[in-house]
């Protein structure tokens, strides 16, 4: 059992290697009359999708999703909805002087301890090339929320990369799609810029922070102990390819508050329940406060890189390696989409859920 399904009642399964004919996902559980079609999922792609500019894989991939089932008249049939994305520009050749190699920071020593064999053209399954098809799954997820939770807004954006991060008072939700780093300040990202491509002129990658916001979630979503919804969020993160930690809200820094600092104070609006902060980033006793749920995450920096490091061959001899073939020189890059499209499975997948437990009726209304 390999465990490829993430979900619950929302669920999607993963297919495919980085230099196999092709990559997709199968969803389950999506509800039916939900208006998708492939140009819908296409928008999540794009912005995914390797080759768009000098900071990224010079791999270029179309990705240009089919869906194969699960789809009638532009609707939803509620039955599974097969996604294939082919693949078209591999270089397998760049992988050969590896095949009996295990490249440091790579699954290639864990994948032959496990399985025996394993499949050295970019990974195989361990490449960050299966994000692809959670992206897809993500677009099936965001196109039911639209549905079912019309508010729900969902947005990634880089917050560190290596020595730079983002000066958070002159953070612009607005700024965000319209430079390659996804960060919220136009006015960084020619500095960030600079920074990344001297560390690829020196053979070397580097590691980010990336956090992602979802407004609009309505609260009641989760279960206590084992059913939290930080805990699904956690675990979803946590899938995503480099990602070596993650926190909810304050995270790591809630050690280094005092109780008065870190309690969100809660007042009566208007509309409902309001909180002067939310160091709890949108989640108490794993349950959805309404509030933004806001999860963040680190990812490694690239392992595959020209500089040489010291490794060892299956035969157990040593050796020194440099991972040639077309790498992206930070991983946080492409990897907010993909933290969008975990957030927005987890979502759905927990409001279902909630749904069918308590149903849709209103429940604990205060005031």
């Amino acid at each position: 059992m390999s465990l490829n399904t993430f979900g619950h009642l929302f669920r999607f399964t993963t297919w495919g290697e980085s230099h196999g004919p092709a990559l997709g996902a199968t969803v389950d559980g999506c509800p039916p009359g939900i208006a998708l079609d492939e140009a819908m999922l296409q928008h999540w792609l794009d912005k995914r999708r390797p080759g768009q500019n000098k900071n990224t894989t010079q791999r270029n991939e179309p990705d240009a999703v089919r869906i194969l089932s699960g789809i009638y008249e532009g609707q939803s049939t509620g039955t599974p909805i097969q996604l294939m994305i082919e693949n078209t520009d591999q270089r397998s050749k760049d992988y050969g002087d590896i095949a009996q190699t295990f490249r440091p920071g790579h699954a290639d020593i864990t994948y032959h301890q496990k399985y025996g064999l394993r499949d050295p053209r970019g990974g195989g399954r361990s490449s960050a090339r299966e994000t692809a098809a959670r992206v897809a799954a993500g677009g099936v997820a965001r196109a039911a929320l639209a549905a079912l939770v019309p508010g729900v807004e969902i947005k990634g954006y880089m917050v560190a990369m290596g020595e730079m991060e983002i000066d958070r008072t002159r953070f612009d939700w607005d700024a965000i799609e319209g430079n390659d780093f996804w960060i919220p300040d136009a006015a960084a990202a020619p500095e960030w810029e600079a920074y990344l491509q001297k560390l690829r002129k020196d053979h070397n990658s580097v590691g980010a922070v990336v956090e992602v916001v979802a407004r609009g979630v309505p609260a009641g979503l989760g279960a206590p102990v084992y059913g939290k919804l930080d805990t699904d969020l956690a675990a979803a993160m946590m899938s995503i390819n480099a990602v070596k930690g993650v926190e909810i809200g304050e995270g790591m820094a809630a050690a280094r508050l005092t109780g008065t600092d870190n309690a969100d104070e809660i007042f009566m609006g208007e509309a409902g329940p309001e909180y002067g902060s939310n160091h709890a980033g949108g989640i108490l006793g794993g349950i959805s406060t309404g509030q933004e749920v806001v999860v963040r995450f680190a990812v490694k920096p690239t392992s595959s890189i020209l500089s040489p490091r010291r490794s060892i061959r299956i035969d157990g001899t040593p050796i020194e390696v440099v991972t040639k073939g077309r790498h992206d020189p930070c991983v946080g890059i492409r990897a907010v989409p993909v933290a969008e499209a975990m957030m927005a499975c987890v979502i759905l997948d927990h409001l279902l859920l909630h749904r069918g437990q308590v149903g849709d009726g209103p429940r604990g209304q205060i005031g």
